[in-house]
């Protein structure tokens, strides 16, 4: 056993084992792959396409988060692995280059869908081949990751398939059904034989995701005045957005991270691993999730401000796309709120107030002018932040716990 992993050239991880080169230039794919997702929600925005994108996230995330667990057990830069790492990568931009169509095939070129599912297919099969070689004796690892292939990869896959033959609802049900068993298929299977072995590493790979999600909700700006001239409401649209990002940036770095970083340190065993899937597999999806949303609207009100041909400064933000400004925002909040009670044992009642708000708030940014829309949301964001951070506030510093259940 220990020969396959020998012949491979792999090198286990130990407890001070920090985030590799490799990793960086693995995380840039993904880069791309989340600016996808936000070109397929502006691209015919719609309740639907909106929630098909979130499940198009939510696949592409399992995708980072199999090798995030895996480069915490074993080097990324190391003998074989790194070959699979830019294979992967090589997949996965395949599969950005796919998602703009996969819930509306253009003619004329490969079936966009199929093609998105057998190329996430091969991410999994690659994870789970990697993982089998780098556990030589582990029989736990083993058992678990036999499990893992039949109840959270195949059942998932053929639901996949199913639905690539389809369009419309019925595509985006089968998919929808394909993540819940995926995701719920995590808990079937257990926590036994998963290992963190660094949890430093671990937190720091998760917080360099939330980068690449903050950093894509720039991009996004960007975009929506690429083409178009300067003006001062253009420039002070962008400074909004800027500080939007920046304070969803300050809430996570300097408010959650170290609390979740130093909760996982403190754990063993397979209480460490059950934490590790539900604040950082589990509970940072709806973190990003809730920049990508954010992004589409900013990128949007971006747009008409720039446009002044087609739009006046007085154009509200309309539909999905103007909940996708506040409600982007709310999930960020609700998300960082669920991460902040898992870590330390206290509801935060501040980050709930507010992201129920946000998300409840879409209606009202109809409006108004879509620029005051973002300009008083980023105010209303800064300032919940203060009062989140102020001395009496409900802290989101680490307690003292019990072992996992």
């Amino acid at each position: 056993m220990a020969w396959d992993r020998q012949r491979a050239g792999l090198v286990a991880t130990a407890d001070d084992h920090a985030v590799t080169p490799a990793e960086l230039f693995f995380d840039l794919v993904f880069v791309y792959a989340i600016t996808q997702v936000t070109a397929l929600m502006a691209t015919a925005p719609s309740p639907v396409r909106m929630v098909g994108g979130m499940v198009v996230l939510a696949l592409l995330w399992w995708c980072w988060c199999c090798f995030a667990w895996l480069g915490n057990v074993v080097r990324a830069d190391s003998g074989a692995l790194f070959g699979v790492l830019v294979t992967v990568m090589a997949v996965v931009l395949i599969v950005s280059f796919a998602v703009p169509e996969v819930f509306a095939d253009e003619p004329g070129g490969l079936p966009a869908a199929l093609l998105f599912v057998l190329c996430y297919g091969a991410v999994r099969v690659l994870h789970l081949v990697s993982y089998w070689v780098s556990a030589p004796g582990d029989a736990a690892l083993r058992r678990t990751l036999r499990r893992t292939a039949l109840v959270s990869v195949l059942p998932p896959l053929a639901l996949l398939l199913a639905g690539s033959a389809y369009t419309g609802r019925t595509q985006l049900l089968l998919w929808l059904g394909a993540v819940a068993v995926d995701y719920g298929g995590i808990y079937v299977t257990g926590s036994s034989g998963w290992r963190v072995n660094s949890p430093g590493h671990f937190a720091e790979r998760h917080g360099l995701i939330v980068i690449i999600a903050l950093g894509e909700s720039i991009v996004a700006m960007g975009v929506g005045v690429s083409g178009f001239p300067l003006t001062v409401a253009v420039l002070g649209a962008a400074t909004a957005g800027l500080l939007l990002s920046a304070s969803l940036w300050w809430l996570y770095f300097r408010r959650l991270g170290e609390a979740a970083e130093h909760r996982l340190a403190g754990l063993a065993g397979d209480d460490r691993t059950r934490f590790a899937r539900d604040a950082y597999t589990f509970l940072h999806l709806p973190l990003v999730a809730g920049v990508v949303l954010c992004a589409l609207g900013m990128k949007k009100v971006l747009q008409q401000v720039a446009d002044t041909g087609h739009y006046g400064l007085a154009e509200p933000l309309h539909g999905v796309v103007a909940w996708s400004l506040t409600g982007g925002v709310g999930v960020y909040l609700l998300g960082a709120a669920a991460l902040a009670w898992r870590s330390t044992g206290r509801p935060p009642r501040v980050l709930l107030a507010g992201g129920v708000c946000g998300v409840l708030a879409g209606p009202l940014v109809g409006l108004v002018p879509g620029l005051v829309a973002l300009v008083a949301l980023t105010a209303a964001t800064v300032g919940l932040l203060t009062a989140h951070g102020r001395p009496g506030a409900p802290a989101t510093a680490p307690a003292k716990a019990p072992a996992e259940a």
